[in-house]
């Protein structure tokens, strides 16, 4: 099969890393930004929260009442999930930083915004390409009046996520394609985060296929270079908490109808701009991406009940300073170096592994399903990935490996496949309703630098992680499209990791560079059951003095 082909020919080992560059192609690096020529453009406001001041840690127990979509409301989603964050400027050097986080900064995610008319944005329904340099919405069509009342809730709307995989296949070749999949999932995180600040909540509508997503994001229109062009990767309803009611119903098949009836026809306005000279293709990610694509309507119709939706579990408040989720989300920042010396208390560490958690509080039930935020916005009902963690610097806890096993449904499979001595034995004060366990002790910071691409920063935070997901099941359960998806779990699981590391005064790094199989043989994984998919570094970080911090907006003049 193409996917599990595609998973194992981007393995790295210690005798040989997957397939890219021998060098990086600075006259040919992407273009950071898409932008759609001659399309009308309409600025969002620069919000800068001083009106909003919902707690981070509260966000977790319950969503704020609902705001109505307005131009301020729609201005401040986007400004605290996509927009840009700082510029950093060092010598002839000046980069952007985003809010939503990327493999090297690259930002192979877009986001299209499909909506019923706006006050003092639109009169008309639209459907519009978000660009985060000028935080404003390029409008490309206008689409029919009557889609929104048909077939979605009052006071709700869509966003459409697509990658551009040559913008990180241009740095790390054949395994940019797990990289963009990682960004999704960050970015779905960015999004459900920056809704519920709003009152809104948000949910991945899986059953229509790309083929129809394709057509209403206006994909097939517009002259994309083929390396260029955007896959497109998922749709979100985005609705107001507490509406009418507790359960939406979504009619797949009517959608797929008035989509392919009345968005062929649209005028699609504006031309992509290119974003490199000349390119070097990687077949296998496309192949790759052609063999995941969702096939259309798996299901005539589906419902998503809102009543079922939780608060997650507080173990320790006081771990938490006491900064909004503004402040959080657009401060945070991807770690280059971590100091060696920081250390957390053991009650910050459950405290931030209790949010990891999907079902939320529980109150005894085991956890598996995804009710909480914001895992809540992903589309299979059960989580699928787990928490191997590499504890270095907790106090009250000895050093060694650790597994936080996310779905207990999953925790007799995962004994079998792992080292029969593992001890699985909870640890000292780890609160009931945590399912963590020591499985043994010892100082892992070589093993963890080691494993991970022999990067320092896997040994020098308080602890490392890699997200193991259930693998080969779950596609031969599901279907291969399950693959990216797998992905974006690890992808929203890393930026809950990024947002609490923030929010308790230390930091964070996703992790792409690891050797696959060596970390399976740390844990006893000998088959394609248990994969790990990303790893992660939590702790004290080592500020570069020499690199300035700029606004994000309105930015330098002379930037990238």
């Amino acid at each position: 099969r193409q996917v599990l082909k595609y998973h194992n020919q981007t393995k790295h080992s210690f005798t040989g890393y997957a397939r890219g560059p021998r060098g990086l192609d600075w006259a040919n690096q992407p273009d950071p930004f898409r932008r759609y020529l001659s399309s009308p453009l309409l600025p969002l406001q620069h919000d800068e929260g001083h009106h909003h001041s919902v707690l981070y840690s509260s966000l977790f127990d319950s969503l704020p009442p609902p705001k109505p979509i307005s131009l301020s409301t729609i201005s401040h989603l986007f400004y605290n999930s996509l927009a840009l964050s700082a510029w950093k400027t060092t010598g002839l050097s000046t980069w952007p930083l985003r809010v939503n986080p990327s493999s090297g900064n690259l930002h192979p995610t877009e986001a299209y915004l499909i909506s019923p008319p706006i006050p003092s944005l639109s009169d008309l329904p639209f459907v519009a390409h978000y660009a985060p340099k000028e935080h404003s919405l390029e409008v490309r069509a206008h689409i029919p009046s009557t889609f929104f009342p048909k077939f979605f809730p009052e006071n709700s709307f869509l966003i459409g996520v697509t990658s551009i995989f040559w913008r990180e296949a241009w740095k790390y070749g054949e395994r940019a394609f797990r990289y963009c999949n990682h960004d999704v999932g960050h970015a779905i995180a960015a999004l459900s985060i920056a809704a519920a600040e709003l009152g809104w909540d948000l949910k991945l509508l899986d059953g229509l296929g790309s083929d129809d997503l394709n057509v209403l994001m206006g994909l097939t229109k517009g002259e994309f270079l083929e390396i260029e062009s955007e896959h497109l990767d998922c749709l979100l309803l985005v609705f107001p908490k507490g509406g009418a009611r507790d359960v939406i119903n979504i009619d797949y098949q009517g959608i797929s109808s008035a989509i392919r009836e009345g968005f062929n026809t649209l005028e699609w306005k504006g031309s992509p701009n290119v974003l490199s000279k000349e390119h070097l293709c990687w077949d296998i990610i496309y192949k790759t991406a052609e063999a995941v694509k969702k096939p259309s309507l798996i299901s005539n119709s589906s419902s998503v009940d809102t009543s079922s939706f939780r608060g997650s579990g507080v173990f320790s408040r006081s771990s938490y300073k006491e900064l909004t989720v503004i402040q959080v989300v657009r401060m945070r920042r991807s770690a280059v170096d971590m100091d060696g010396v920081t250390f957390i208390d053991k009650s910050v560490f459950y405290q931030m592994l209790m949010h990891c958690l999907p079902s939320g509080s529980t109150k005894g039930e085991p956890q598996r399903e995804q009710l909480a935020l914001p895992f809540r916005a992903l589309s299979w009902d059960c989580a699928e990935v787990h928490l191997a963690l590499f504890v270095h610097r907790v106090s009250g806890l000895p050093k060694g490996l650790y597994f936080l096993v996310r779905n207990e449904d999953h925790l007799g499979d995962l004994k079998r496949a792992m080292r029969s001595e593992f001890e699985w034995r909870k640890p000292d004060g780890c609160p009931d309703d945590l399912p963590l366990y020591m499985l043994t002790e010892g100082d892992c910071q070589r093993l963890a630098k080691g494993l991970s691409c022999h990067q320092d920063i896997a040994g020098d935070g308080c602890f490392s992680l890699g997200m193991v997901a259930r693998f080969e099941p779950v596609m031969r359960e599901k279907g291969s499209w399950m693959y990216p998806r797998l992905f974006w779990e690890t992808g929203v699981v890393g930026q809950v990791l990024y947002l609490e590391a923030h929010a308790m005064g230390i930091s964070a790094t996703g992790i792409g560079c690891y050797f696959d199989d060596p970390v399976h043989e740390v844990l006893g994984i000998k088959d394609s059951s248990f994969q790990s998919l990303y790893h992660f570094t939590v702790g004290g970080p080592v500020l570069d003095k020499r690199i300035m911090t700029l606004p994000a907006y309105p930015g330098p003049t002379n930037d990238v």
